[in-house]
């Protein structure tokens, strides 16, 4: 959640998800075990101890196209009112940040804002759910939608696609594709996916055409979602692959 600069992608989630009312009463238990996020330009994963502690953070951020990982522990607070703030210490000298934060979707997603001076940054955090990660054999079906810039030519890019996650690490699929105001429709994809036992893992993604695609990816709403961050320098491109 550092140098954050998505905010249009970090608004179209917040509005998607901001349509369940928070529970009346809240608590720090109501934050409780694995968290994935999308605020501004990064992805990360973290573990809410239900007591107000972080632990096990791991994020990956763009910062002006340049592409890092970082590690975090924090602390949080939840009021009864089910707003609350959220202060995470990243490792290496990567400094202290707080982001408020509103619970909502009955406590399995909440609304972030990065409390940061000088940095605009939004976004949502959602439980990770019951669900097993790995390469199980088992195959899903996804809808995506990536967007975001290249740093470098500073075009504009957008992808919708239906993409397929055979179970054993293949990438399959077809969309439709528009880069800088160039379209391509019922383009062929190819590609690759690792996944561990921890819901996090990474995804190459070649378009018919195009230049393959690298992310990081965070499993969230019990494996029926994955957050997206492409991995190249010189991109500030993420979104998610939805059931």
């Amino acid at each position: 959640m550092k140098r954050l600069t998505l905010s249009c992608l970090a608004l179209f989630f917040a509005v998607s998800l901001a349509a369940s009312p928070a529970h009346a009463t809240c608590t720090n238990a109501s934050m409780t075990g694995v968290w994935g996020y999308f605020v501004g330009s990064s992805i990360g994963q973290f573990t809410a101890d239900g007591k107000g502690n972080v632990t096990n953070g791991t994020q990956t951020v763009s910062s002006g196209g340049v592409v890092s990982t970082q590690t975090f522990t924090g602390t949080y607070t939840i009021k009864s009112t089910c707003t609350g703030s959220v202060t995470l210490n990243f490792s290496n000298g990567g400094g202290t940040i707080t982001v408020n934060v509103v619970l909502n979707n009955g406590n399995k997603s909440a609304q972030v804002i990065d409390t940061e001076a000088g940095k605009v940054a939004s976004g949502f955090a959602m439980a990770q759910g019951t669900v097993t990660c790995g390469l199980t054999g088992v195959k899903q079906t996804l809808a995506s939608n990536i967007f975001g810039k290249y740093w470098s030519s500073g075009s504009s890019v957008a992808y919708v696609a239906q993409i397929i996650l055979n179970g054993k690490g293949r990438v399959s699929g077809s969309g439709t594709f528009n880069d800088n105001g160039v379209y391509t429709d019922a383009a062929t994809i190819t590609g690759t996916y690792t996944e561990a036992s921890t819901c996090v893992g990474t995804l190459t993604m070649t378009p018919a055409g195009y230049s393959t695609l690298n992310f990081n990816f965070v499993v969230v709403n019990s494996g029926k979602e994955l957050l997206l961050l492409e991995t190249d320098n010189n991109t500030d491109i993420g979104g998610s692959l939805q059931e």
